[in-house]
């Protein structure tokens, strides 16, 4: 079993969602509705590793390779 993020979708304006977990299979549809208290509510896309950033100076100027000086040439 996956664990999914669904929050509550707002009914009025300024309302914050609350974010809460449920297990369910990969295959299992998105759910529509909390299932204890019938809110409306909608699954939370996360992942991905975000901005990914290296300390290692690199040269994008299409050389297609190591500025050198950086040792990452041998």
């Amino acid at each position: 079993m996956t664990t999914y993020v669904y929050e509550t979708i707002p009914s009025k304006t300024g309302e914050k969602p609350r974010y809460f977990e449920i297990k369910q299979t990969m295959n299992a549809k998105p759910l529509t509705k909390h299932p204890e208290t019938g809110e409306p509510i909608r699954r939370v896309v996360l992942g991905g590793f975000g901005l990914l950033t290296s300390r290692v100076p690199v040269d994008f100027s299409g050389g297609g390779g190591c500025s050198g000086g950086s040792g990452c040439c041998g």
